[in-house]
This record gives structure tokens, C-alpha cells and sequence, in this order.
């Protein structure tokens, strides 16, 4: 029988950090269910009684990324009275980069989020993709940091937004058999680089695309619509736009068995290689 438990986390900022590490270390124990529930911009006192009232109602470990040590020992009083574990995820690691830096660390809440060079530039890169995703705007593919190819479904979009949020400038053009690829795709100098996926996935995701976006059945062209999820033609698709990809010596990932994440660190890699 799987086990079942209520992990709390805890943040003084937006969570992000501490989801991210909650959610990779659960997937080392799939046969426990566990209930995320999350308390972000904890910063007060009174925020936290809160949370620990609501902690004592729906018992279970807290995981916390505060860095106010009063805070920090206001959790730890209150999880000690409660009887649940704490773990603090951030401790540990600003004791060791104190020792190597030999600077206090500020203890600043959310102080990976400010307003610099950084942000701006994500944000510039989050106008970008919007302004160049599927096929538009093709005169400005020479502003891009790296272009993404495909065919209909292989992930671009997303793709594409979640490398904005790393602050590249990524474009996405849609690679549709039988149409020649914008002009400026073959002259630009920028990395281009093809996603490819198995054909039977990319039916499931086209067929599911299709039941989500057609409004009534008026509006269905049956024709295109078999050659869209056709698993002869869908292959077919998948092998010219392979073909085309190779033409040009662009490298090819196959996101099948790849997140948006795992797809986006192998595209940073190649770009860092090339």
C-alpha cells in the first residue's frame, strides 16, 4: 500500500528554489505519495504562526528555505512543539560558502530576485520569443541567441519561453512539408537547431491538440487533419524535415523522452559547444 504524507514548504520569497528541490528529491521515492503544500513570502512573525497553526491541522515534515534567524528559530520552536521534522534546505549550504568565502552571507529574503542586468535582459528575451514565435517576424532571426526547427508539436513554443527565462533570445520556426522554409532561416549566422520527437507521441499530442482547439465539426478539414495525425504521414513529416536538418548541418535533438528542461539544458550545451 503507498505511503501518503503532507510535505510543507516554507519561503520567505517566491518558492521556486524550494519546490524545485522538493520535487527532484519525491521523485527518488515513487512509491510514497506526497502532498506539496506550499507557504511562500513567509516574512513575519505573524505569517508564521499562521503557517504553524495550519501545519498542526494537516500533520507532516517542513522543509524551509528561511534565511532571518529569527524567523528560523521561530520555526524550529514551533516544529520541535508540534513534533514534525524540519529540514532546513539552506543552512548547510551558506555555512559551507561562509567558511570558503569567509564573508557572513546577508540573509537578505529573495535575494536571488532583483531588478539587474539579468532580469531586464530575461524580460527583453521574453518579448522576443513572443514577437518570433511560429514563423513570425523572420527578419529579425539574425537578434536571436538560437533558432528552433520543427514540425507541427515538438515543443518549440515552450521551449523557447523557458530559454527566455534563462535570458536567451530563442525563435522558433515550424518546419510544414511541402512549404519552403523562410529565406532569412538559411542565411542568418545564428544556431539553428531541429527538435524531432517519435511519431506515434506526436500523434497522441496532435490528437489531443485537435479534441482541445476545434470549436464544432463544421470547421474539421478532413483531409488535413488525416494527414496531420496519419502515422505513414506523420513518419514521412518527421524523415524530410530530418533530411532538411541534416542539408544544413544542423544538429537534431529528439525530445521523446526529454522535459522542457532536459531539451532546453541539451540546446545551452550545443550552443556552448559550438
Amino acid at each position: 500500500m503507498q505511503k501518503k504524507i503532507t510535505l510543507h514548504l516554507v519561503s520567505e520569497a517566491t518558492g521556486q528554489t524550494l519546490d524545485s528541490v522538493a520535487r527532484a528529491c519525491i521523485a527518488q521515492f515513487p512509491n510514497t505519495e506526497v502532498h506539496l503544500r506550499h507557504w511562500n513570502l513567509i516574512r513575519t512573525q505573524l505569517q508564521l504562526r499562521r503557517v504553524l497553526r495550519h501545519i498542526a491541522l494537516d500533520r507532516g515534515p517542513v522543509m524551509s528555505s528561511l534565511t532571518d534567524p529569527t524567523l528560523q528559530a521561530d520555526m524550529e520552536a514551533g516544529c520541535a512543539s508540534l513534533q514534525v521534522r524540519l529540514l532546513d534546505v539552506l543552512d548547510n549550504a551558506l555555512h559551507f560558502l561562509t567558511e570558503e568565502t569567509g564573508e557572513e552571507a546577508t540573509r537578505h529574503p529573495g535575494g536571488q530576485y532583483i531588478m539587474d542586468e539579468n532580469y531586464y535582459q530575461r524580460i527583453e528575451a521574453m518579448h522576443y520569443v513572443l514577437a518570433h514565435d511560429d514563423g513570425q517576424e523572420t527578419k529579425g532571426l539574425n537578434e536571436a541567441d538560437v533558432i528552433l526547427v520543427g514540425v507541427s508539436r515538438v515543443s518549440k513554443t515552450p521551449t523557447c519561453f523557458y530559454l527566455a527565462n534563462r535570458g536567451l533570445k530563442a525563435a522558433n520556426v515550424p518546419l510544414v512539408m511541402g512549404i519552403e522554409p523562410p529565406q532569412d532561416l538559411f542565411t542568418t549566422d545564428k544556431p539553428v537547431i531541429g527538435l524531432t520527437i517519435d511519431p506515434e507521441r506526436l500523434i497522441e499530442i496532435r490528437r489531443n491538440r485537435l479534441s482541445q482547439m476545434v470549436p464544432s465539426k463544421a470547421k474539421i478539414d478532413p483531409v488535413a487533419d488525416y494527414a496531420y495525425i496519419d502515422l505513414e504521414k506523420v513518419q514521412e513529416e518527421l524523415h524530410w524535415a530530418r533530411r532538411l536538418c541534416r542539408r544544413h548541418n544542423w544538429p537534431v535533438i529528439d525530445v521523446t523522452r526529454r522535459s522542457i528542461e532536459e531539451t532546453s539544458a541539451a540546446i545551452l550545451d550545443l550552443i556552448s559547444a559550438g
